[in-house]
C-alpha cells in the first residue's frame, strides 16, 4: 500500500519555508498542519488561518500532538506565555492527506514524529525532513517580523541547525535556501512524483 507523506519543513524564522510552501508546492496536494496558539491574531489572519487562536487554559486539557512553549526561557509569571501545539483532531481529521508541518526547532519535528508512531500512523505515512537554510541576511528578516515583547529575542532562541538535527536522530533529506534562490533537486523531484500519483 502506498503511503501518505508528511513533510517537515524546519528553518528558522526568514528562511523561506512559508515562501517556499506557497510558491512550489501545487495548491491542494499537501495539507499543512495546523497549531493551536495563545499568541493575538495578527492583521490579516482569522480562526483556522494559519492558526487556531486559544487561550492558555485551552492547553491544559488538549490532546496534542506536539507542544511547543516558545518563550519559556525568558517567560516571568503575570507575562504572557506564547504555546503552540498541532491539535489531535487536525490530524485525524485530514488522515489520507499529505502533510505538511512547517516548524522551526527539529525537536519539535520529533515530537510528530513519535506521536505517529504512537498510534501507529507511522505506517500509513513516511517522513521528509527538508532543512531551510538561513538567507545571510535572516536577522534583519527576523527584527522586521518581531511585533510583541521580546519577538527578536523569542526568535533567535529558537535555533535550527545541523547540530539539532543530529541532537534529536533525524535524517535530513533535502536542504535548500529558497530565499536566495536555492533549490534541492531531489525534493523538487519527489514533490513531482507525489503529484503524478495523485493525478492517476
Amino acid at each position: 500500500m502506498k503511503k501518505n507523506t508528511l513533510l517537515f519543513c524546519n528553518g528558522i524564522s526568514g528562511s523561506g519555508k512559508t515562501y517556499f510552501i506557497k510558491n512550489n508546492i501545487p495548491a491542494g496536494l499537501f495539507h499543512n498542519l495546523r497549531s493551536a496558539t495563545t499568541r493575538p491574531m495578527r492583521a490579516g489572519e482569522s480562526e483556522g488561518n494559519p492558526y487556531f487562536f486559544r487561550d492558555e487554559a485551552y492547553f491544559d486539557t488538549a490532546k496534542l500532538a506536539t507542544f511547543l512553549w516558545v518563550n519559556q526561557a525568558i517567560w516571568t509569571p503575570d507575562t504572557p506565555k506564547w504555546i503552540y501545539g498541532v491539535p489531535e483532531s487536525e490530524i485525524y481529521g485530514n488522515l489520507g492527506k499529505n502533510f505538511i508541518y512547517d516548524v522551526i526547532e527539529p525537536k519539535y519535528t520529533r515530537q510528530l514524529i513519535d506521536w505517529f508512531t504512537a498510534h501507529k500512523l507511522d505506517k500509513d505515512y513516511e517522513f521528509k525532513v527538508a532543512y531551510f537554510m538561513p538567507p545571510a541576511e535572516h536577522m534583519q528578516t527576523v527584527q522586521k517580523r518581531a511585533n510583541m515583547p521580546n519577538d527578536t529575542i523569542v526568535r533567535q532562541i529558537n535555533t535550527c541547525n545541523v547540530d539539532d538535527f543530529h541532537k534529536y536522530d533525524l535524517k535530513i533529506d533535502y536542504t535548500l535556501r529558497p530565499i536566495d534562490g536555492i533549490y534541492d533537486k531531489k525534493l523538487t523531484e519527489y514533490i513531482k512524483k507525489i503529484q503524478m500519483q495523485k493525478i492517476r
